[in-house]
């Protein structure tokens, strides 16, 4: 417990990394620590009896991963994948994910001090999922708790799937 303290005050103090992506008009940022990679769209292979929002698995260098579409998760309408399209492999409560974005940017340092609580009605996602929002100079990036985006029980049907 010692050390999630000493996490949290040396990011308060010193801002976090983030990477970026977009659905839709927004900007979204998730902590670096909880990505492992960005691969380009791939054939995913559908699984039955899941969530809307989880369409399917792939093959990601010999480890089955979960894929799910963030889109159909926030209610945004759905969107033709094309050229920008990405797969963000994250992880969170021990299970390895892949999102489905229209576009992944770049990694972005977020100074500290520049994150505030999500207001209400921010955009086409639900606040719970927000972990808060970072005033930059020219543009705002909502960030992502992924621990809310998946919860416990989304977590376990998708393990179910493996």
């Amino acid at each position: 417990m010692g050390r999630d303290f000493a996490l949290e005050t040396r990011v308060a103090e010193t801002g976090r990394k983030v990477i970026v992506f977009r659905l839709g008009e927004e900007d979204y940022g998730v902590d670096v620590q909880q990505v492992d990679s960005i691969e380009r769209m791939q054939p995913i292979t559908r699984v039955a009896n899941v969530p809307d929002f989880v369409q399917g698995v792939i093959n990601l260098r010999g480890v089955v991963t979960p894929v799910i579409d963030l889109r159909s998760k926030f209610g945004m309408p759905q969107k033709e994948h094309d050229e920008s399209t990405r797969i963000v492999i994250v992880h969170t409560e021990n299970v390895q994910v892949g999102l489905i974005v229209d576009s992944a940017h770049d990694v972005m340092h977020i100074p500290a001090g520049v994150v505030e609580e999500p207001p209400s009605g921010l955009g086409e996602v639900d606040a719970r999922y927000l972990e808060g929002v970072a005033k930059l100079e020219d543009r705002l990036l909502v960030l992502l708790n992924l621990d809310r985006v998946l919860s416990r029980e989304d977590v376990r049907e998708i393990q179910k799937e493996d």
